[in-house]
């Protein structure tokens, strides 16, 4: 072979490792920027999955703002007093039965004006959030029992929200409600983490980023 032949063959040679060359570092930077990429979301998303620190106490904090801006967070979880009420078959039950689930605790009466006018940004609540892990619980404390809470409720179609009735009003006293409605958040093991006392809009962005925050709490 000639000396020019052999040439030739040597350059196509080193062409054809320099063509390899230059795919393979195509494809290690392609690849490189899916990995980066993929890597990338799944911190961001282990980073939403992670638990949240909530507030503690009262004052200004990232989650009592907007529509939320009434609600005062405990110092620290505090236990609730046993109190007992019936459902809409007449069966008694006390908040324990909701232990580990999330509880939105709202206590209202048909004579509360804005009791009324809160209960359907209620019913949409839980028709949002409403899970095994998560329940509106609207407990009339209206001594007309559960046939005037009954009787409003299906004036206005809530469908999603279901009936509670303490016709004795003890319940109010129990926990210390100052006014109508009072609303209290009660984490998964039946500890009040703070209320709102007045009517709130509960289907707001600022109220379902606040429950959000209960739910992802550890």
């Amino acid at each position: 072979m000639s000396w020019t032949a052999r040439n030739m063959g040597l350059s196509a040679g080193v062409a054809v490792v320099a063509a390899l060359a230059g795919f393979g570092a195509i494809y290690a930077t392609v690849g490189g920027g899916d990995n980066a990429r993929a890597q990338a979301q799944a911190t961001s998303a282990a980073a939403t999955a992670a638990p949240v620190e909530l507030p503690r106490g009262a004052g200004s904090n990232p989650l009592s703002q907007g529509h939320m801006a009434a609600f005062v967070w405990k110092k620290e979880p505090e236990a609730l007093p046993e109190v007992t009420f019936v459902d809409g078959s007449g069966a008694a039950r006390t908040l324990a039965d909701w232990k580990g689930r999330v509880v939105l605790l709202n206590l209202w009466a048909t004579w509360c004006a804005p009791c009324r006018k809160e209960m359907p940004a209620l019913e949409r609540l839980q028709k949002e959030l409403g899970s095994d892990r998560f329940e509106v619980v609207a407990l009339s404390i209206d001594r007309g029992g559960a046939d005037a809470a009954k009787k409003f409720l299906d004036q206005i179609k809530v469908e999603k929200l279901a009936l509670y009735v303490d016709a004795t009003a003890r319940s109010s006293s129990a926990l210390k409600a100052v006014g109508m409605p009072t609303t209290l958040l009660i984490d998964r093991q039946g500890r009040e983490l703070g209320r709102l006392v007045g009517p709130a809009e509960w289907d707001s962005a600022d109220a379902v980023r606040l429950i959000k925050a209960a739910l992802s709490a550890p």
